[in-house]
């Protein structure tokens, strides 16, 4: 089985099974997340919305690539400030760079894990999908972890983040000159470490350098986590 054949087999087990268990149901606020995973998460939604068994499901997206998807496929979106969503989530679902045993995570290889954070932290029930390179023993010393930051910060930043250990890279545009601007007009440091880091320390570490708007270390909210295993089975961790 291909990683695109994985993402879509664990996508639609977990909303499949969401639905089945009666975790999504008519009527309820969702985050739809951002990501070559998350993505085939939102057609499967929208495929049970259409057929009729969801109706009046209120979607918050977290980029402009959920957004277009979503009015593609009809589902109606929301901002968190809307009165009808009122800042909280019934549910949200995304993707992940990685995830470890523990269900901590890293998110924002597309740069939008920000409103990711702010969807997701903000929801009753947190769900991951990944297809099974996503799933490590540790974080912090392959793939980068995120830190979205306000530009004039760049260097106080990259020296703050340098005191806990991390290598920072400013991350550069594709088919673009110059550095990756988020969705919120803002630059990106991705960093790595020699050795792995206690992810839930060093989110709070990183988010208390003025300067950072937020990185993408997700250890908060514990989600419930659907993974696809080289065998082209779904694991299903942290289940409650």
């Amino acid at each position: 089985m291909t990683q695109s054949e994985q993402k879509k087999l664990v996508a639609d087990t977990a909303i499949d099974t969401l639905i089945e268990k009666g975790k999504i149901f008519s009527g309820m606020k969702i985050g739809l997340g951002t990501g070559s995973t998350a993505i085939p998460a939102v057609y499967r939604l929208a495929e049970h919305i259409k057929s009729g068994e969801l109706k009046d499901i209120k979607a918050v997206v977290t980029s402009f690539q959920t957004q277009n998807a979503c009015q593609d496929l009809g589902i109606p979106v929301y901002s968190m400030n809307d009165r009808i969503i009122g800042g909280h989530l019934d549910l949200s679902i995304d993707g992940a760079d990685e995830v470890t045993p523990d269900c901590f995570c890293i998110k924002g290889g597309g740069a939008a894990h920000v409103r990711e954070k702010l969807v997701e932290y903000n929801s009753d029930i947190f769900v991951v999908v990944a297809d099974s390179s996503k799933a490590v023993e540790t974080i912090g010393t392959k793939f980068a972890v995120p830190v979205e930051i306000i530009e004039s910060a760049r260097i106080p930043v990259t020296n703050a983040l340098n005191k806990l250990g991390a290598k920072c890279v400013l991350r550069e545009g594709v088919r673009k000159a110059g550095p990756v601007i988020t969705d919120n007009g803002n630059q990106i440091l991705d960093c790595t470490w020699e050795q792995p880091i206690d992810v839930a320390a060093m989110e709070d570490k990183i988010n208390g350098i003025v300067g950072v708007v937020e990185n993408g270390l997700f250890s908060k909210n514990k989600p419930i986590v659907f993974v696809a295993t080289p065998d082209d089975k779904v694991e299903i961790r942290n289940w409650h």
